[in-house]
């Protein structure tokens, strides 16, 4: 079938929204995918699976995906016009609102410059100094393209600078598509039940080792077992690519003290917590304070960006100023770090992380309420603006208690939220995400919808 290319006046592209469906972020009509799953078959002729990012499919979940037309505050809307509340916010980076206009009239002014230069300019200063002001770790820091090229270069790094070459991460923490980080990862990996991935050559992640997150004793006894050997012991410090699992009173700070003890550098992954959890990420939170950090997603204001950072004297071995040579053409664009500056910005306006922990807190806890009201096993996590919730009776404290979960449980509410226009992420092992567009309203329709997804779930 000959693919069709979907340009502004293309038949099969959705008509302008009404004044009314703008206004209207709930499914007030039959819920009909007509349009999406003409385009997803399109879609697969051209681009493996039909995305371009595998937990996108559906697939987890046993259903095809719906295709998105717009956004604007809290809500989607897709190509068949149907409409959501929207708790996955493009994965976290949507923290206040799709389209906030001050984000796009940032963007509209720095797009007037020029899309790109691949060459220094001063929002780049800007938006560093912002970085550096808010984390407690970054003494310096340098942006690049995307969450997985942080996690890629701050490996690299910590190897550069230590001399060793083993990492010890932790199972169901995702760190992006590295070859080394392909061990026992979470996210789109667990999302496809792939325990890593073909094409990873074994030489790739013999120096990966793993230890279940939340076990101290096991991470120190690799520590124990590998003298001398391990540059960097690396983790989700909250972790959002398993379903969001916390971390135990005391395992965080026990981290710091192994790592110290055995001369191991000790990196957070907050690309998804960064600026979403507090202002400083989970490290001004929990009063913890890693050597180095990966950033990502909120700090682009809906743009592609990441960014690594930590203590001065290990970030100068980064070229030009040191040996460890690392490089993006694209790096500290001027589009990101505009809409990154604005982002910013804005969440340091009063009341930003109070209002989203007290919305987030409501809505968890009313999810909650509903799957034990009707019957229902189910545990979760709720920190700032992200939660989780597990069909399961047992504690999840890492990974392996998240694989408990009753994934059929969790794909039949997936579908009946769906249906009554609430987005969930299309995975029990993804966080979901508030934003300060969500309103109380939003939050009892999504309650509510809950409600009646449940009462027609056999517990």
């Amino acid at each position: 079938m000959r693919p069709i290319i979907c340009l502004e006046l293309h038949p099969l592209c959705p008509p302008p929204l009404t004044k009314e469906q703008k206004e209207s972020p709930v499914v007030t009509s039959a819920f009909k995918t007509t349009r999406s799953q003409e385009f997803f078959q399109q879609a697969k002729e051209l681009m493996p699976g039909g995305v371009n990012s595998p937990v996108r499919a559906f697939k987890s979940v046993g259903s095809e995906p719906v295709f998105i037309d717009r956004a604007q505050g809290a809500y989607l809307w897709d190509v068949d016009g149907n409409h959501y509340i929207d708790y996955i916010g493009s994965w976290g980076p949507a923290i206040v609102g799709h389209a906030h206009p001050e984000v796009l009239d940032s963007l509209q002014a720095a797009m007037l410059k020029g899309t790109s230069f691949g060459a220094p300019s001063v929002p780049e200063s800007i938006l560093a100094q912002m970085v550096i002001d808010a984390v407690p770790s970054i003494e310096m820091v340098r942006f690049v393209n995307s969450g997985t090229e942080a996690c890629l270069s701050i490996l690299r790094l910590a190897r550069a600078f230590t001399g060793r070459d083993i990492l010890i991460k932790f199972s169901g923490c995702y760190h992006g598509h590295g070859d080394m980080f392909l061990v026992q990862a979470g996210s789109g990996v667990a999302t496809l039940g792939l325990p890593d991935s073909p094409g990873v050559p074994k030489s790739s992640t013999a120096n990966t080792l793993t230890a279940p997150y939340n076990d101290l004793d096991a991470v120190e006894a690799l520590l124990k077992t590998h003298p001398d050997q391990v540059a960097a012991v690396m983790l989700e410090p909250i972790v959002g690519n398993a379903g969001m699992i916390v971390p135990e009173p005391g395992f965080l700070e026990g981290l710091k003290a192994l790592t110290q003890k055995y001369g191991a550098l000790l990196i957070f992954d907050e690309v998804m917590t960064g600026f979403r959890i507090s202002y400083g990420g989970v490290q001004e939170r929990f009063g913890v304070t890693p050597d180095l950090t990966c950033l990502g997603k909120v700090i682009g204001g809906g743009l592609p960006v990441g960014a690594y950072g930590g203590r001065k004297e290990i970030m100068n071995m980064v070229a030009p100023a040191g040996p460890m040579y690392q490089a993006g053409t694209l790096s500290g664009n001027p589009l990101a770090m505009a809409a990154g500056i604005k982002t910013l910005e804005l969440l340091k306006r009063p009341g930003t992380y109070e209002y989203l922990d007290r919305i987030t807190a409501k809505l968890y806890q009313g999810l909650l309420d509903a799957a034990h009201d009707y019957g229902h096993a189910a545990v979760g996590a709720q920190v700032s603006g992200m939660f989780g919730l597990f069909f399961t009776d047992k504690p999840v404290k890492s990974y392996e208690g998240a694989r408990t979960s009753d994934l059929k449980k969790f794909s039949r509410f997936h579908r009946g939220m769906l249906e009554r226009g609430i987005y969930l992420a299309p995975s029990q092992f993804e966080a979901g995400f508030t934003s300060l567009a969500h309103t109380d309203e939003d939050i009892e329709r999504t309650i509510a919808a809950a409600r009646e997804t449940l009462k027609e779930i056999t517990p």
